[in-house]
């Protein structure tokens, strides 16, 4: 008699995840590196919960519940050992989909239990941080950071390829929208071609026609667009986080848009710049306000924020006038300078030697500052004309 194959099973070998060597060795150094730190702290066991530890030591997986906030797994770190601890009913998606072949050990308990019981029992007769102040353990999670923004090659790597693709969706969405279509008929779009390719959008902003004087935090609503639009978006994938933002108008851009666009990417561009290994936030931020003194937007830079170091959060840290601290080498920085009605952003890494911009486009237009002896992208505006075909702005 013939066997019967379930539906519901792998038929064939190219259904089954095979280990990502890469990422292997990846995990394997990162344990290493908290194994190093638990012996410096004089520390048994490190306890993560923050989704944006447990994507780092996992070099690219997920404790979030796809479409909500809730967690469904923590990692309890020793320096023999990594394991995951959720319910029974994650375990499979967890070991199949987030940690596949990655050398991770698993506690569970059933669905109904009381998730801290478990985690009780872990830390119970040992030394333990974590990065929750779980059950009062010290809070270790500003340790952990500096290990998160101190991006590996195959993190640049990452970052990179979700730069092109993030902001090719970005431009693509902006030139095919139609005239007198909703902020959140736009948003939809974007974020369909977003998740079309993995990726999950973070943070979704669309101002039409001067939202963003009122609402610098604005993200989209049901207003038609009839004029100028902003779009902005910092996009997630296997953990790690990039931002761009474009500006499109319909016709000729009125002067006083030109004009603070212009400003916009002048502080763009010096923020950029002057985000160097070794320096200080705060130092950075005194080049950024003085542009914004120089071109008549003094007050500006207080109605929002500048810049974010981003990477397997969404901001590890804003860049801040106060800032102390020091920036090293293979940080990604995200900067999003606004002026009243317009905003501008991209995506660098710093270097040793200078910065990388991993969201510089070869379709849109772009403007060419001059910051000392260097020249930096910044991205125009793309104005549409009567007849559906796109520009650059004349100004």
């Amino acid at each position: 008699m013939p066997s019967v194959l379930s539906p519901y099973e792998p038929v064939s070998s190219g259904e089954i995840r095979t280990i990502d060597l890469e990422r292997a060795d990846e995990v394997e150094r990162r344990h290493r590196l908290l194994a190093e730190f638990l012996d410096l702290q004089n520390l048994d066991a490190l306890l993560l919960r923050r989704p944006a530890n447990f994507s780092w030591l996992t070099a690219g997986g997920s404790n979030v519940r796809s479409g909500g906030q809730e967690q469904t797994a923590s990692l309890f770190v020793t320096p023999d050992a990594r394991v995951v601890v959720c319910n029974a009913v994650e375990s499979g998606q967890i070991f199949d989909r987030e940690v596949p072949g990655l050398g991770f050990q698993l506690k569970e308990r059933p669905w109904h239990e009381r998730p801290e019981t478990i985690l009780e029992d872990l830390c119970r007769g040992r030394r333990v941080a974590s990065d929750c102040s779980f059950a009062g353990t010290p809070n270790i999670d500003a340790g952990i950071r500096d290990f998160r923004i101190r991006l590996s090659e195959r993190d640049r790597q990452q970052i990179r390829k979700l730069g092109r693709t993030l902001t090719t969706a970005v431009e693509a969405t902006a030139r095919t929208f139609d005239h007198g279509e909703t902020e959140n008929e736009v948003a939809g779009q974007l974020a369909h071609r977003l998740m079309r390719h993995g990726i999950t959008p973070v943070r979704l902003q669309v101002f039409g026609d001067g939202q963003g004087y009122r609402y610098r935090h604005w993200s989209h609503g049901d207003d038609p667009i009839e004029r100028h639009c902003v779009i902005s978006v910092v996009g997630r994938e296997n953990g790690l986080h990039v931002g761009v933002t474009r500006s499109i108008c319909f016709g000729q851009p009125p002067q006083q848009i030109e004009d603070m666009h212009d400003v916009a990417s002048l502080v763009l561009a010096t923020g950029m710049f002057f985000t160097q290994s070794g320096w200080q936030s705060a130092e950075t931020f005194k080049r950024v306000s003085r542009i914004y003194e120089k071109f008549g937007a003094a007050e500006e830079w207080q109605f929002a924020d500048q810049a974010d170091v981003l990477g397997y959060d969404l901001s590890e840290y804003p860049l801040t006038p106060a800032g102390e601290e020091v920036m090293p080498s293979g940080t990604a920085v995200f900067w999003h300078p606004s002026v009243q009605t317009v905003a501008v952003g991209e995506t660098m890494i710093v270097h040793a030697d200078g910065l990388e911009h991993v969201t510089r486009s070869d379709n849109w237009p772009m403007l060419s500052v001059q910051v000392k002896s260097s020249r930096v992208e910044c991205a125009g505006i793309l104005c549409r004309e009567s007849d559906g075909s796109w520009k650059t702005s004349d100004h």
